[in-house]
């Protein structure tokens, strides 16, 4: 008792329990909240970047290890009640648009991942992040989240067969008489029906729920035990080779449109982090004069996170909204997060069970991410044509083109010249000018 007394006095004298008017039980508490919310990760991930050619088990242990690696840092180092884990729409990114229509080996997209976290780790320090994050009009920021949102749910319902191939109108609903189909369907349904009772980690459940029923009807196999050791991350490293110049397929690392990939996994990130943490900040109390205190701490962090993750082989780890649930649980210091980390730690050890969640339980849980990103678009200033012409552009093309990067290209070749032409060619910071130009290289120079 006595050891355990001292360990949690030391922990709330280094959280600074009492400032923050918390204690440990709240905080452990808080951190289990956050890891059901986003729990659905461990087995979305794998799911999505299987597409990819990444092996699910191997990239189970990857998914767990840079999201207890990412949050231990966010919890100890920078002292944010925020996890991280391998980010919703990065991953898609990654297998469908990369890897799927770019034809980029995942080797060579996970040195991508790898380069853009150094990149984003440099920038974090130095401060020039917020000089990027202040170049790009809201409305475009809003865009990509929104297109993302839309792109990914667009790949669940792809990938539970509820819209199929059609050679007369690219897309059709699927059969509705196929079980498989019709699970997904009670699923999208069921994680609507807890989310709108706000019930904290209803994404998680609902995969649970609908797993669960289409194993009771035969559609999803029983697993062969529950409990093993965590599978060995095979991807481990595997990023070294194409930075060391080595072809991969034949295809190089150092190209145009490995430039642009990088760009967008770098993008991406950037923005969403510092979102997250800016909300999550601000619901805990803990924002200054609207400034976070320890951003340089928190916004390494989340690189720091992205760096392992392609070490051991996942595509860009971010900042999780689902913290939010966790604080309004009470959690207030970086202990919540180290809380959650342990929870993931735990997780490892239960990879077994990955094999119930397929494309057709994993669907819901794409929708209804979907569903929170797309509200970005009502964020948008529609009412002003030149900037709500580049910002519908960048969103619906994701989905029509099946590519982030190009939803993002053409957005951001298009606000410029609208800009130009309206007579407010001041109002647009340079660094969106010379972004003009690397995408116009791109869809001449790049597989356009």
């Amino acid at each position: 008792m006595s050891n355990n007394g001292s360990t949690e006095k030391g922990l709330a004298r280094y959280f600074e329990f009492s400032k923050h008017g918390t204690n440990f039980r709240r905080e452990f508490i808080a951190g289990l909240t956050t890891f059901l919310a986003m729990a659905y990760i461990l087995a979305v991930n794998p799911n999505i970047l299987s597409a990819a050619g990444l092996d699910p088990e191997a990239t189970f242990t990857a998914t767990a290890v840079a999201a207890i690696i990412g949050t231990l840092v966010m919890g100890l180092v920078a002292k944010y009640p925020v996890a991280t884990a391998p980010g919703m729409g990065l991953n898609a990114f990654f297998a469908f648009a990369v890897v799927g229509a770019m034809g980029i080996p995942w080797q060579t997209a996970l040195a991508g991942v790898f380069v853009s976290g150094v990149f984003t780790f440099i920038l974090a320090l130095t401060g020039i992040r917020e000089t990027i994050i202040n170049a790009i009009p809201s409305g475009l920021k809003y865009a990509v989240s929104a297109g993302i949102g839309l792109f990914i749910a667009f790949v669940g319902l792809q990938g539970a067969g509820i819209v199929v191939n059609d050679d007369s109108t690219l897309v059709a609903l699927g059969d509705l008489s196929d079980g498989g189909v019709l699970l997904a369907l009670f699923g999208i349904v069921v994680t609507a029906v807890l989310m709108t009772r706000k019930l904290n980690g209803a994404i998680f459940y609902g995969m649970v729920i609908t797993a669960v029923v289409g194993i009771i009807f035969g559609i999803i196999p029983l697993p062969g035990q529950i409990i093993s050791l965590p599978p060995a991350p095979s991807a481990f490293g595997a990023f070294l080779a194409p930075l060391s110049g080595e072809l991969i397929n034949g295809v190089s690392f150092y190209t145009v449109d490995m430039l642009v990939v990088v760009f967008t996994f770098f993008f991406v990130d950037f923005f969403d982090t510092a979102g997250t943490l800016l909300a999550t900040a601000n619901q805990a109390g803990l924002t200054k004069d609207d400034k976070l205190p320890r951003a340089g701490r928190a916004l390494a962090s989340d690189s720091v996170a992205t760096i392992a993750g392609a070490i051991v082989g996942t595509s860009s780890t971010t900042s999780y909204i689902e913290s939010s649930a966790g604080i309004g649980a009470g959690g207030r210091t970086g202990f919540t997060a180290v809380s959650t980390a342990f929870f993931f730690f735990l997780a490892l050890f239960f990879s077994p069970l990955l094999s119930i969640f397929t494309g057709q339980v994993t669907a819901a849980a794409l929708v209804m991410v979907g569903v929170l990103m797309a509200a970005n678009l009502g964020k948008i200033t529609w009412g002003e044509i030149q900037e709500a012409a580049p910002a519908f552009i960048t969103a619906v093309a994701m989905p029509l083109t099946y590519s982030i990067s190009k939803g993002i290209a053409l957005g951001f070749i298009l606000y410029p010249l609208v800009k130009l032409v309206k007579g407010e060619g001041k109002q647009v910071h340079w660094i969106m000018y010379a972004m003009f130009f690397v995408f116009i290289a791109y869809f001449i120079w790049g597989k356009a």
